[in-house]
């Protein structure tokens, strides 16, 4: 079987973020788990090799690189529907959202969230617009839908009419490389990072959506009411500087002297120090306003680390509730505060967000993943047209 995929988010570098990892992780999983088909990966730039998970993998660089809308519109309804027209795969694969209309050929889409609809303003106009004209119509347009979560298939069903029946699940998962350290490499992370002392994480890119501001105040209202007791305590923010950033340095700055000195900005760090600073995390503090499924929680709970989430969207779902993770509302900075203070003060609730934490993760797997969306290849080139 020959399948296409769109992989333009598979960036040169290894710096891969949110649509990026799941293309990356699904796909060397579908190409591992089925030697037997063509895999045809459409890059819109110069590929890097480290992409090419297997001998039955065949990079195309279709132009123009697109990562303006109307360079996406060119790419997609331009060079990816000629190519598609031109070569007949048995089904498109589209990994990160966006798909093609104008084509024949069955599509598989993978929608992550509908974060336009709930929260227009964390993101530009124009991509806004590009969101709102084309993802209804993508999702309908589509043979197979799969979402991330369940909370973005309600949402798909919900926002666009559509039967939620027919949509299938596949998870993001964590790296293996995410496992709990020894007490050794813990030492080693904190004399790395942070002064040696005990520090509270964020992991993700610095952007409105991620609620940082509200993180901030949290942190310092957790300094002040904890006093000397939370003292030595540190906030980790890792992760680019990414689109109005503004916000969250702005209120970095109206924090007290010695909240801000307890306060580092990282940048983003490789895979091996990020694996660490989760394992020796006293908690990963991720509190965003939104999410289709929120890929550092998982990291952190395969980690051993304990998690405190937002009570909205997928996260409770993706935690695995209350029984696994702190939970709070992401627009109150007092009930986040409550509950750093709860993960700092009570050591035996740590262990048991450790130990549940552990379980919870369990239920990811990007070989499963990768068999559900294989399947829904399957199935989409069923519904192809037969040809002359």
């Amino acid at each position: 079987m020959q399948i296409a995929v769109t992989t333009r988010f598979l960036l040169p570098g290894g710096h891969l973020e949110g649509l990026g990892r799941y293309t990356a992780e699904i796909l060397r999983e579908l190409v591992r788990q089925h030697p037997d088909c063509t895999f045809h990966f459409l890059f819109d730039r110069a590929y890097d090799a480290r992409y090419l998970f297997g001998p039955n993998v065949v990079p195309h660089v279709l132009h123009p690189p697109a990562r303006h809308p109307l360079l996406m519109l060119a790419w997609y309804e331009g060079a990816v529907a000629w190519w598609l027209r031109r070569h007949r795969p048995a089904a498109l694969l589209s990994p990160e959202g966006f798909t093609v209309l104008s084509t024949a050929v069955p599509r598989v889409l993978v929608v992550h969230d509908l974060v336009y609809r709930h929260r227009p303003q964390d993101m530009g106009d124009l991509i806004r617009r590009y969101y709102a004209h084309f993802t209804p119509r993508f999702a309908r347009a589509a043979a197979q839908l799969v979402a991330v979560s369940e909370a973005t298939r309600q949402d798909l069903g919900a926002q666009f009419g559509l039967a939620v029946e027919p949509i299938k699940v596949a998870y993001n998962a964590p790296a293996a490389h995410f496992q709990p350290q020894d007490a050794a490499a813990q030492v080693a992370v904190r004399a790395q990072f942070s002064q040696g002392q005990p520090y509270f994480l964020f992991v993700g890119a610095l952007q409105p959506r991620k609620n940082l501001s509200n993180l901030l105040r949290a942190f310092g209202l957790f300094k002040a009411q904890a006093g000397a007791a939370a003292a030595a305590v540190q906030l980790l923010l890792v992760g680019r500087e990414a689109w109005q950033a503004g916000p969250i340095f702005e209120a970095y700055q109206a924090l007290p002297a010695a909240v801000q000195a307890a306060v580092h900005f990282t940048g983003r760090v490789s895979e091996e120090d990020l694996a660490g600073l989760y394992a020796a995390a006293l908690a990963t503090a991720y509190v965003p306003f939104f999410e289709g499924f929120g890929l550092p929680v998982v990291e952190a709970q395969a980690s051993g680390c304990p998690v405190l989430t937002s009570n909205l969207s997928s996260l409770p779902e993706v935690a695995g509730g209350p029984a696994a993770a702190l939970l709070c509302d992401p627009y109150q900075p007092a009930a986040i505060a409550a509950g750093l203070a709860q993960l700092h003060h009570d050591a035996a609730l740590r262990a048991r967000l450790r130990a549940a934490g552990l379980a919870n993760v369990a239920r990811f797997s990007w070989a499963r993943s990768a068999e559900v969306l294989w399947q829904a290849v399957q199935q989409a080139a069923q519904t192809a047209p037969a040809r002359a």
